[in-house]
């Protein structure tokens, strides 16, 4: 019954922040510049809370909620923005929440709406079970925002949750995830983690201590460290911190490292990696240097999943020496190959790679979970129901046990294991294994094709706005 009144309070609330981001979509702001100002505003208005429950504040006087509740017109406005200047400039858990903020809803009357719509509710003594799954909500709804690019950001909680559970991080251990968009990992490994011990050191260490997240995106960075804050992780410091992970040369290491870095090139203007990092192999690929990085970070025998695109398994030159790194220095032991239809950004194929650090890698288990599969975000989203049977098969913590799916009595089946004379015999250690043979027939509906040549258009789109950036002036 408690359940059901939570799920009616969640769906209430979802509707209502909903409600609110159709108004301001109307008069032309995005859902990510509203979910950002809701997040600031939200903080203002849970700090208050607590103040007034006799639990202190940490927002310096002048710059509070009920500096700004009362206000309507352009001193709304003005105040509103000189209180996110300030905040930003803190060094502790506010300073990451208003990390470079800035005001994006500068008509007062829609700001007004915002601050009443948060006035209307007691955030601070709501469960961290509600409150965090009502914003985990807002920001899957941010994910689905195609014009915004927000879904790169997002990585769908059914996929997360089962490389959590075969990953099995444990609450004495640290987990990071260098690239960690709103939070997502950390959170499904906080979940993992807290039922494990009741002891209040072991508790304390995983919320205060455990946890680490970093990203280059002031924006996301505010709203990772508002989606742990919801769940009560890193309420007196954030766990996430706003940089560069690629330029990161501290040696600091984590016991488990779970990711979904971002695909594709560095930006135009951006530091080059090798320039800071020498020991990395030289590449301008994203993703590899975000593998190498983590190769990096993880201590010895600890703990690796990180979807990366296919190009990572098959690519030669540079990315090959990396894949040799990886293969003679950890062990490679699971794959698991995704099917498109999965993420809000773009068709690319994926893959989880587990590995663990410190022993050679002899024998690689595939799971194929993409030939014959089809997903779409709309009709067909992919469940963690639909991982039940890869979970399975990995048998986390009792490995020794694993047994093949595929055979020769079986030859489509998904589980399959390649020895390493397979492996090491396989040109430029390619890591592409493919055996199903299955008649791939195309059976998206209408709405579906056209949903997926959008999407399409979106890239194409704004693959030529940045060549043009790039271009500049240059004149042809």
């Amino acid at each position: 019954m408690a359940d059901n009144i939570q799920t009616k309070s969640e769906a209430a609330l979802v509707k209502k922040v909903g409600d609110i981001a159709n108004v301001l979509a109307a008069a032309g702001v995005g859902f990510t510049d509203y979910l950002t100002q809701l997040t600031y505003i939200l903080f203002l208005k849970m700090d208050d809370e607590k103040e007034n429950l006799g639990l202190g504040s940490s927002i310096p006087e002048g710059y509070k909620w009920r500096d700004i509740v009362e206000l309507n017109g352009t001193d709304l406005v003005e105040k509103y923005e000189e209180i996110l200047k300030e905040l930003a400039k803190d060094d502790g858990l506010i300073g990451t929440i208003f990390t470079k903020a800035s005001n994006k809803i500068d008509r007062p009357v829609l700001l007004a709406k915002v601050i009443e719509m948060v006035s209307s509710e007691n955030w601070y003594m709501m469960e961290g079970d509600l409150k965090g799954a009502i914003y985990e909500a807002i920001l899957e709804k941010n994910g689905q925002d195609k014009k915004s690019g927000a879904g790169q950001y997002f990585t769908p909680r059914a996929l997360i949750k089962a490389m959590v559970e075969v990953t099995d991080p444990k609450i004495t251990e640290t987990v990071a995830d260098p690239a960690c968009g709103t939070g997502g990992f950390l959170l499904a490994a906080f979940e993992h983690m807290k039922t494990q011990s009741k002891e209040i050191s072991k508790q304390n260490f995983l919320k205060n201590h455990a946890l680490f997240g970093a990203d280059n995106t002031p924006l996301v960075v505010t709203l990772a460290s508002m989606n742990l804050y919801l769940h009560d992780i890193g309420t007196t410091k954030s766990p996430i911190v706003c940089q560069d992970s690629l330029l990161d040369t501290s040696d600091t290491m984590f016991n488990v490292i779970l990711a979904n870095p971002p695909f594709g090139v560095r930006p135009q203007g951006s530091v080059e990696v090798h320039a800071n990092r020498p020991e990395f192999i030289k590449t301008s690929d994203n993703q590899v240097n975000f593998l190498q990085h983590i190769m990096s970070i993880v201590k010895p025998e600890g703990r690796v999943a990180v979807v990366l695109p296919d190009n990572v398994l098959t690519d030669g030159n540079a990315t090959a020496k990396v894949r040799e790194r990886l293969l003679k220095g950890f062990n490679l032991h699971t794959i698991l190959r995704l099917p498109t239809g999965i993420f809000y950004a773009g068709g690319v194929k994926t893959n989880v790679l587990f590995f663990e650090k410190g022993k050679e890698t002899k024998d690689i288990w595939v799971y194929d979970y993409r030939t014959g599969i089809k997903h779409t975000m709309a009709t067909k989203p992919m469940t963690r129901a639909h991982l039940d049977d890869f979970v399975e098969c990995y048998c986390s913590g009792h490995m020794k046990d694993r047994k093949q799916t595929y055979s020769e009595e079986n030859p489509n089946g998904r589980w399959r294991k390649f020895t390493a004379e397979e492996v090491y015999s396989r040109e430029q250690l390619k890591l592409d294994f493919k055996w199903i043979d299955l008649e791939e027939k195309d059976d998206r509906t209408v709405t579906e094709l056209l949903s997926d040549m959008e999407d399409k258009a979106t890239a194409i789109a704004g693959a030529i706005s940045k060549l043009q950036e790039i271009l500049g002036g240059i004149e042809l």
